[in-house]
């Protein structure tokens, strides 16, 4: 009673207001704690199933290297992919993963950072998760380079490939452009700190295993049969064309996780940043099946799925920071591009490239790094701002190139000068299925030639 004389009419309001905000305080914390944690299992989830997704990437670059090359080699094909995620993931847990993403020194490479007993308890089940997605991109830049070193390798060699190229070369150079994405400033290499765009990879992941594949195709020679003796190239068809077909769709569908599933958060970004990949790939099959019915008289079919990766890995970089008009743009000239590149490389240069992994990944991937210089909404060229961006772009297509096929030449050679990298003549001739694990791939249908 005494309270409520006192009172004045708003006094009392407020009183109430008060008692009530106290009543619900408990229940206010409750609601902000479970929506923080639904936010953060969702963005766990959102990321486990672009990890996932990239994973499928996996078969599918099974399938277009299988297709694009000979039968009597498949089998060795899906063999190096089965090797470059299982060797690829083991080499990325135990020191791959520390030297991206760890303590950063000078800016060059990491020194500590991936220790399952130093992480607290509350912040494992993100550890977890984003080292698998980040391992799934180390297997890819790996698996890159075996198509391009297809049909001629030893694979006893190769593994020391793919454990080098997972757990040194990859991860350095990741280091250098996404090493803050774990322990943020102390983590940061030094192309990030000039502003370096590579939103999902065109140049981390793609650009790296393409350049591999160069210097592999480069120290390994040419495959039998491949150039007359007057130096002119020599088609070597794919003995399955729907298989690379079919790879080409998973590879497109896993690409959604590639570069969405890059946000590492399930917001609203992800429906645009799909938007724009799945606009690149669309104006890259365009332009491959433009430029190569316009050279060869008619739309070429292994060009125009070329044409497709072409434009996925041009986009990588600025599927976030570009628009969706862009995107296309972006799309159509790599698939011109990798029709080109993929002329040069066999024609001009004489280095035998099965699949074209230099020319899609390696060509392109620079390309798509250099479109954000020209076409980011925020700093490009094309939208106001400057040279700046386009500059720093340069930079890193540049150092990239160097590290990824200076780095490769120079694995290939030790490799090649102490170990052996190419198979046998009469291995090369019988095909690598036989010759290297002792089996067919298509048992009681396969036709063998000398050529």
């Amino acid at each position: 009673m005494f309270l409520r004389k006192s009172l004045t009419p708003t006094s009392k309001k407020v009183a109430v207001m008060a008692a009530m905000v106290a009543a619900l305080a408990p229940t206010l914390a409750h609601a902000e704690e479970v929506e923080y944690l639904s936010q953060f299992h969702g963005n766990i989830l959102w990321t486990l199933v672009a990890a996932i997704l990239v994973f499928l990437m996996q078969a599918g670059f099974g399938c277009v290297e299988a297709g694009f090359t000979r039968a009597k080699s498949a089998g060795n094909i899906m063999m190096k992919n089965f090797l470059d995620f299982s060797v690829g993931s083991v080499c990325f847990f135990l020191f791959g993963f520390a030297i991206m993403f760890g303590m950063d020194a000078g800016g060059l490479f990491g020194t500590s950072g991936f220790a399952l007993g130093g992480v607290a308890e509350a912040d494992l089940p993100w550890t977890y998760t984003f080292w698998f997605f980040q391992s799934v991109f180390a297997a890819t830049a790996a698996t890159i380079v075996s198509g391009g070193m297809a049909e001629r390798t030893k694979f006893s060699s190769y593994i020391i490939v793919s454990i080098v190229v997972t757990g040194i070369i990859y991860p350095m150079s990741g280091h250098w452009a996404w090493g803050s994405l774990w322990l943020g400033d102390d983590g940061a290499g030094w192309l990030e700190a000039l502003g370096f765009c590579d939103f999902a990879g065109s140049s981390v992941v793609h650009s790296v295993g393409g350049w591999i594949a160069l210097a592999g195709a480069l120290v390994l020679g040419p495959r039998i049969g491949k150039y007359s003796e007057d130096g002119k190239a020599k088609a070597i068809p794919g003995h399955n064309i729907p298989l690379a077909g079919l790879g080409v769709f998973i590879l497109w569908f896993g690409w959604f996780g590639f570069n969405a599933g890059s946000t590492t958060t399930a917001d609203g970004t992800i429906g645009f940043i799909a938007m724009n990949t799945s606009l690149a790939a669309c104006g890259g099959v365009l332009g491959a099946m433009a430029i190569s019915w316009f050279r060869y008289g008619k739309p070429d079919i292994s060009m125009t799925m070329n044409g497709a990766l072409a434009g996925l890995v041009g986009i990588t970089a600025g599927c976030a920071t570009v628009s969706p008009t862009s995107s296309i743009i972006i799309g159509l000239i790599a698939g011109l591009l990798v029709v080109l590149s993929i002329e040069f490389i066999d024609k001009v240069l004489k280095i035998d490239d099965p699949v074209g992994a230099s020319s899609v990944h390696g060509v392109c991937g620079a390309w798509g790094t250099i479109a954000c210089g020209l076409f980011n909404i925020d700093g490009g060229l094309f939208f106001g701002g400057g040279f700046a961006l386009l500059g720093v772009q340069l930079i890193g297509v540049g150092v990239f190139f160097a590290w990824a096929f200076g780095g490769g030449y120079i694995l290939m050679a030790a490799i090649k000068a102490i170990f052996g990298l190419r198979v046998e003549k009469e291995e090369e001739l019988k095909g690598l299925d036989i010759a290297e694990h002792g089996s067919e791939s298509y048992n009681g249908f396969q036709i063998f030639t000398n050529e």
